[in-house]
Formats: structure tokens, C-alpha cells, sequence
């Protein structure tokens, strides 16, 4: 997505972005912030919305190959996704002339080696989500959500709806729990490039992270 410069053009970046990927989205926003201060509230806007979309995604991917799950999560998923949609509407750009120029190009999620490594970090982590769940436990689990969340969560998530026929509580658990991590590395991602808005990331980033703390146990 190339010189969005409007502020619908950082709307529809981050939106279209997050159908993809939102952990790129937020590198790519954050690193357009830091090149160009005057388009960090934009950027950020950007990097919420795509997280947003995140939920919206996954829940979909979910349906399609194991509708079971969808009751346990859908509400919940929801409720993140209109938490993050606030938190970007709440962002209050400066009227800045320099912000309505012309941003720097914004990394192409749509590319054949990301979905190279998707496809090998999905076939890695289903046996590992497999092995886990067989040989180590609930705890083991949760953990290694926890480790994922950093980089990539849809392998785990997939892996996890596709091994198991019903939506057992430790398996929902362990998909919010992905989220959750995976959503505070996005905040961390950002606000360490994007400095001129690091509080205003950290905030929103840190409170959208904590709601999902109840969600993930609350059945």
C-alpha cells in the first residue's frame, strides 16, 4: 500500500492490512511514524484499526474450518474487535499540513515468502501444539500461546481448531491468550519506532491487552 497520505487512506491501510497481517501493518505504520512525525497519529490509527481486524479474521478463518469453536468465541472476539475500533476512533490527529502529504510506502503484506513462512510455521506449530497438548498439559499450552503470540498466532490458532473437533475451555483459553500477547507485541513493535506517539500506543495497547485477561477464563 503505497503514499496514503489522507486520513482515510490510513483507514483503508490498516483495514485492508489487517486481513492479512496486522503485526506487519503495525511494524510498517510505526516505522512510516518514525520516518514522518507528522503522520504518527495516522499511523497509529492504522496499526489499531489492522489489529482490529485481526479478531474479525480469525474469527472467519475459525468458522471455516471448524464452525464448533465459533459459539465459545464470536462474542468475544467481538467485543476486542469493537474495543480496538474505539481505541483507533479515539486517536485525535493534528491538524497538521505536513500530515496530509504523501507517506512513505507501507510494506506489501500480499507477498509469496511471508506465505512461504506461514505455511512452514503452520505445518512447525501443529505438530508442536499436538505434541504438547499430548505429552504436557493445559499449562504447557497456555505457554507456548504465550510464545507465539510474539511472532504469529494464526498457525497456532488453525492448528488448534483444526486438531480438535469440540471448543474445550483450555483451547479457548489458549487462543486468547495468543491474542493477547500477540496484541501487546504489536503495541511494543509500534511505540518502540513510532517515539512521537509512544504514550498514546502504550496506553491504548496496554488496556486493550489487559481486557482480554478476563475474556480468556471467562466461560
Amino acid at each position: 500500500i503505497k503514499k496514503l497520505g489522507t486520513r482515510f487512506g490510513w483507514w483503508l491501510s490498516g483495514l485492508a492490512g489487517g486481513i492479512v497481517s496486522s503485526t506487519a501493518v503495525s511494524v510498517a505504520a510505526g516505522r512510516a511514524a518514525q520516518q514522518q512525525p507528522a503522520q504518527a497519529h495516522h499511523a497509529l490509527q492504522a496499526a489499531l484499526l489492522a489489529s482490529s481486524v485481526m479478531y474479525l479474521r480469525i474469527l472467519a478463518l475459525v468458522a471455516f474450518l471448524n464452525g464448533a469453536f465459533v459459539p465459545a468465541l464470536a462474542w468475544k472476539l467481538a467485543t476486542l474487535c469493537a474495543t480496538g475500533l474505539l481505541l483507533a476512533w479515539a486517536v485525535r490527529p493534528a491538524e497538521d499540513p505536513a500530515a496530509r502529504g504523501p507517506v512513505s510506502s507501507l510494506q506489501n503484506p500480499f507477498e509469496i515468502l511471508p506465505a512461504l513462512g506461514f505455511a512452514l510455521l503452520f505445518v512447525v506449530l501443529g505438530v508442536t501444539t499436538q505434541l504438547v497438548q499430548s505429552h504436557f498439559g493445559g499449562s504447557a499450552l497456555l505457554a507456548l500461546a504465550g510464545v507465539v503470540g510474539v511472532v504469529d498466532i494464526d498457525p497456532f490458532i488453525l492448528s488448534l481448531v483444526q486438531g480438535n473437533p469440540a471448543p474445550a475451555p483450555l483451547l479457548v483459553s489458549a487462543i486468547l491468550v495468543a491474542m493477547m500477547v500477540n496484541t501487546l507485541a504489536k503495541g511494543l513493535y509500534f511505540s518502540t519506532l513510532a517515539r512521537s506517539v509512544r504514550r498514546a500506543a502504550l496506553v491504548r495497547f496496554v488496556l486493550w491487552t489487559a481486557l482480554h485477561l478476563p475474556l480468556a477464563f471467562l466461560f
